[in-house]
């Protein structure tokens, strides 16, 4: 069964790429040593999922792009410089957003390649209320079967 979830893992990551080619990917453990690196400049976090989502677990300083997108592009004053990473469950979501954001004249703009459940596919932590959890939001019953680490508890 592990067999079939990976190669159907590997399938949905593959049909993201096709359909948004344009937009650079970023391996969760490449974001994790620039998050790390404290002498570069930073990237924004955007999480593209529903609040619930995000309250559930996020990313570390990550924002809420949906209802808080807005309140970035006017913080952001037009610096179109600022490097952006924006991830959702899978991918699908934040590579529309990142689109978005390139269209609008964002020039480092990045999407987490598998997102939030290649994170923690890969044994990274993830936060609610500054704290670190194993839980997270599928999105919808079907997605959790593409969550492969044990540890980690779904939360519909």
């Amino acid at each position: 069964m592990l067999f079939y979830k990976r190669v159907s893992w590997q399938i949905i990551k593959l049909l993201i790429r096709l359909q948004f080619s344009e937009i650079q990917q970023l391996c969760p453990k490449d974001l994790e040593v620039w998050l790390q690196n404290d002498g570069i400049s930073q990237p924004l976090l955007l999480d593209a999922r529903t609040r619930e989502e995000y309250e559930v677990s996020h990313l570390k300083g990550a924002q809420l792009a949906r209802g808080g997108f807005e309140n970035f592009i006017k913080q952001s004053k037009n610096n179109f410089s600022t490097p952006i990473v924006v991830y959702c469950s899978v991918g699908y979501r934040s590579c529309q957003i990142a689109r978005k954001l390139q269209s609008m004249g964002y020039q480092k703009v990045f999407n987490l390649n598998g997102s939030i459940f290649q994170w923690v596919n890969e044994n990274r932590l993830v936060y609610r209320n500054n704290r670190p959890v194993n839980t997270v939001h599928p999105y919808q019953k079907f997605w959790q079967y593409l969550l492969l680490n044990e540890n980690i508890q779904v939360n519909l």
